[in-house]
């Protein structure tokens, strides 16, 4: 495969990992960040410092803070903006695209103004069909260490999940490819809230077996709810359900697991998240799940207590009460 002029957009530690594989695949690779003294000292050190540090990057590939430049001639453009900025980035790009571009978004998250899919969310500015999503058990910290990862690659043009794939695939990134943009979106939005609520369990001092119940119930919460939005069920059993679910729910990686924990602990969420640097999309995006499932008519518990926990001051430990003193059931 001929080696593509790639632009990613974002310059945090998933986009950096990312712009590493690419580059390893022989692509052309620019990325574009909103600072420019910033981009200047990565530029200067080969090293990300603030997302991945110790990280050596190559020579070859370019940074910048010139938005035009990074458009320019850009074949393929992959979205790597937390969601809560993902929005207001990708208008100041409008337009500048080329209009055969192709775009990947790894955002995993919920637009919180219109509740959409950030691919669809990234279609409506972009003023193209041509998006896919890129989701899975993938922390950045690995990939950038070419730990072996495996992904999967989602639009409901399945020629172009297909093209992608080609696009990213490496013998340590292996990706697969799917028609349900949908499942593979929402499987990576939703995994942050269940991680936030193992993480309060951990905080509480609770063990693997209330960590077990948590990830297999938290599942049960993003089929139900992926379905209900239109995904398919199978797809919540894969890499970009179960699997990104696992990872995020134990990794020491895992900054919804952590912010989780420090609650669990007592911290005040306030508090917590004025020392992150990086996005906690189960915190934003907590909400955004809890109105949906509301909307839908879907019962999603553990979602709901983490919302009431992070956004309505809720003790853990009542949540933990309101969780086991539901009406008994069949599962």
């Amino acid at each position: 495969m001929m080696g593509k002029r790639i632009t990613v957009i974002g310059d945090g530690g998933w986009g950096t990992a990312l712009a590493l594989v690419l580059h390893g695949n022989g692509h052309d690779v620019t990325v574009w960040g909103p600072f420019e003294d910033v981009i200047e000292k990565i530029a200067a050190t080969r090293e990300n410092e603030s997302y991945l540090p110790g990280i050596p990057l190559p020579s070859e590939i370019a940074w910048t803070a010139d938005r035009r430049q990074a458009a320019r001639e850009c074949e393929v453009a992959v979205l790597a903006v937390p969601t809560r900025y993902f929005r207001r980035v990708l208008e100041s790009f409008a337009g500048m695209f080329p209009s055969d571009c192709r775009f990947v978004s790894v955002a995993k998250g919920l637009d919180e103004a219109s509740h959409e899919r950030m691919s669809v969310v990234a279609q409506t500015i972009l003023g193209t069909e041509h998006v896919a999503a890129l989701s899975g058990p993938s922390h950045a910290e690995e990939v950038a260490r070419r730990i072996p990862t495996a992904v999967l690659m989602a639009s409901e043009d399945h020629e172009l999940s297909k093209e992608l794939q080609q696009v990213f695939a490496t013998s340590l990134f292996r990706v697969y490819s799917s028609d349900d943009v949908v499942g593979a979106e929402l499987g990576g939005a939703l995994k942050n809230v269940i991680a936030i609520a193992v993480g309060m369990s951990d905080g509480l001092g609770f063990g693997d077996n209330t960590r077990a119940a948590l990830i297999t119930r938290g599942l049960v919460e993003m089929t139900r709810l992926g379905m209900a939005l239109g995904a398919r069920q199978e797809t919540f059993a894969g890499l970009s359900g179960m699997g990104d679910l696992i990872v995020t729910c134990t990794s020491q990686h895992s900054r919804n697991r952590g912010v989780g924990e420090r609650i669990g602990r007592g911290e005040p969420i306030s508090s917590i998240m004025d020392g992150f640097k990086q996005a906690v999309e189960g915190v934003w995006n907590c909400a955004v799940a809890s109105e949906l499932a509301a909307a839908l008519c879907v019962d999603v518990p553990v979602t709901r207590e983490v919302y009431a926990i992070v956004h309505q001051d809720k003790s853990p430990q009542d949540a933990v009460r309101a969780l086991l003193e539901r009406g008994l059931k069949p599962e």
